[in-house]
């Protein structure tokens, strides 16, 4: 087992680069199985919505306090987080569009980003493009009506937090994993497999060709 763990010699590499043929080969295969399944399975079309949340530090902290202003931004972005995926807002969604349920929508439809002060960016992923934008839509509404109410509540959240939708999601017409990335992934695995091949599967010997070789009579 050494033998494995040990650093390659020059040989191996000599090896190695000596069949750039074969392992070019592989990445091309690569690639085109990699666009197969892309083609075969596509990803799923991905919505796109903007939310904009200003949480008014000068007047929620007016005195220069950075410690208290970063741990006040971190609770209330936690708070925006659970609110953005909270029962009500789920529930919201399903009751206005009646073609999805709680539990496709739970189930990795929905994802977010940007979760601090400026732009969140709220990404919905569906086979039907449509359907992707509506619930798109439909989740940066109830968001954005479940902050408002909750700012006028003590308690629940600063009453200086301003949400406003910036961007309406739109039918998207690109795939949430690009074409690209699948030819990417495709050629350097089958890169590393062939690499692999050449390494460790050794060439067959050559027979010495007659004649040659050996103790000839003299």
């Amino acid at each position: 087992m050494n033998w494995l763990f040990s650093p390659p010699s020059l040989d191996d590499l000599i090896r190695l680069f000596k069949a750039w043929r074969f392992w070019s080969v592989g990445a091309l295969i690569g690639a085109l199985l990699g666009a197969g399944a892309y083609y075969v399975a596509p990803p799923p079309y991905r919505a796109h919505a903007v939310v904009l949340v200003d949480f008014n530090l000068e007047q929620a902290w007016p005195q220069d306090t950075d410690r208290q202003q970063f741990y006040y931004l971190e609770r209330e972005s936690r708070k925006l987080e659970v609110i953005a995926r909270s029962d009500t807002v789920i529930e919201s969604i399903v009751e206005n569009n009646r073609n999805v349920t709680a539990q496709e929508l739970r189930g990795g439809m929905l994802f977010l980003s940007q979760p601090a002060e400026g732009g969140w960016n709220f990404y919905v992923d569906d086979k039907d493009p449509e359907r992707a934008a509506s619930i798109a839509s439909l989740w940066t509404q109830a968001f954005v009506t479940q902050v408002r109410a909750r700012t006028t509540i003590a308690g629940e959240l600063n009453s200086f937090i301003e949400v406003t939708l910036t961007q309406s999601a739109q039918a998207p017409v690109d795939r949430s994993v690009p074409l690209s990335t699948y030819l990417l992934v495709g050629a350097v695995v089958f890169l590393a497999l062939s690499s692999l091949v050449v390494l460790f599967v050794s060439p067959s010997p050559q027979p010495l060709p007659a004649g040659s070789g050996g103790n000839d009579p003299q």
